[in-house]
């Protein structure tokens, strides 16, 4: 039996991730931040001084994907890394006064995409849509 995509939980997430990303990235290509740097400057922006460790952990990704990505934010002058006072094996990650000073802008176009993709759904459609994707998130975490 053939799978229709727009019946597939997976086509439709690939899509919708897929069309966000694209968005998201064309507004924030002004203000110098590229696609992936955009979770660890969110996590950063809410804790600074986080370990690459930690950025892992809280974003999902793989350690050698982090470690690209710091380095490009370091090398585009995002973030800077320094040696954890408390543990000399592990450094710790910095923003940048320029990083500081662009998250108002970043993060306002970033809720801008976000309200654009719910422009359509009232205020309860939206309020199940965040309820069944938390859940759906900890259904595949089990």
């Amino acid at each position: 039996m053939a799978i229709r995509r727009l019946d597939s939980l997976g086509y439709q997430i690939g899509l919708l991730s897929r069309l966000f990303d694209r968005r998201l990235q064309e507004v924030l290509k002004a203000h110098g931040v590229a696609p992936g740097q955009f979770a660890p400057l969110v996590m950063l922006f809410e804790q600074d001084g986080l370990t690459q460790a930690e950025l892992c952990r809280r974003i999902n990704v793989e350690q050698p994907t982090m470690a690209n990505t710091l380095e490009r934010m370091e090398r585009d002058g995002l973030i800077k890394r320094k040696a954890d006072t408390e543990d000399k094996r592990r450094a710790l990650v910095h923003l940048t006064p320029r990083a500081k000073d662009m998250r108002d802008v970043v993060m306002e176009n970033a809720r801008a995409v976000s309200g654009r993709a719910v422009a359509r759904l009232s205020p309860a459609d939206q309020d199940d849509m965040f309820r069944l994707l938390a859940r759906m998130v900890e259904n595949l975490r089990d």
